[in-house]
């Protein structure tokens, strides 16, 4: 926001793969007063981007510098590999590392995945994105281990993707620098941690468009129109004792009888 007179919006980056399209759309319907811009950086670009003031907060893949960030983790991806369509390993539901052991498994230098040592054969040359690995790829050159979402970011139908087991996986968190939670980065938070709008935790918003307050939802309470009983009770109620049973009936018995 630039000006006293300008008006508020919230500034998120998000990098390439995450979808915060859920986020948006409940966003957008419990502040429509509040623009929401989303910016696409690369992964590697979203600190410096936090860090100057270009955006109140981002969607990030971990691990997150803790020292200047506050982060909350939201959810970790499946890990695959990304074959061509007639690749051997498309006859599994699952790809055991050892059966990559005779390709080329391609490394790009935007890989978000902390390997110890990849499996199969190193490439000669790192490419240097994932979207030039997926191009080589589908030129039959090697096969790529990419988190699901970026798979389906680089969706080609000259290729598909298998779950990958024994590989390291990948989390996204959203972050923001320490020193600069605003109210709106509190209320983007209780939106992705699946807070309703009137949560006690976080800020009071206000009724999203098509909701209504209790009292407009009938909440308040009524008091009975003329003649007619007060809600919970009916017309012909009795007055019961302890038990819940009636009142109790003149009962005689017991009682020694009287001889004549």
């Amino acid at each position: 926001m630039t000006g006293s007179d300008a008006t508020p919006s919230f500034r998120l980056a998000y990098v390439p793969g995450v979808m915060p399209d859920k986020w948006v759309r409940i966003w957008n319907e419990r502040q429509p007063g509040v623009p929401l811009t989303l910016t696409q950086v690369p992964a590697g670009a979203v600190a410096e981007r936090l860090l100057g003031g270009d955006a109140d907060a981002g969607l990030v893949r971990t691990p997150v510098d803790r020292s200047v960030f506050s982060a909350i983790p939201l959810y970790t991806e499946q890990t695959v590999v990304v074959v061509p369509k007639d690749h051997l390993v498309t006859a599994v539901d699952e790809v055991d590392p050892e059966d990559l052991s005779d390709d080329i498994v391609l490394h790009p230098l935007d890989d978000v995945l902390d390997w110890g040592s990849l499996p199969g054969r190193p490439a000669l040359e790192r490419p240097a994105t994932t979207a030039d690995a997926v191009e080589l790829v589908a030129a039959g050159i090697g096969v790529l281990v990419v988190p699901l979402s970026l798979a389906r970011l680089h969706h080609r139908k000259d290729l598909t993707h298998r779950p990958l087991t024994e590989a390291p996986e990948s989390s996204v968190a959203l972050a923001w620098p320490e020193d600069a939670k605003t109210d709106l980065v509190e209320d983007f938070i209780g939106i992705v941690r699946g807070r309703t709008v009137n949560s006690t935790r976080g800020r009071q918003q206000p009724p999203a468009r098509g909701e209504s307050t209790n009292a407009d939802r009938g909440g308040a309470r009524r008091k009975p129109a003329p003649g007619k009983p007060a809600a919970g009770k009916s017309a012909g109620a009795k007055r019961t004792g302890k038990s819940g049973r009636g009142a109790p009936k003149n009962d005689r018995r017991g009682k020694p009888r009287r001889r004549s």
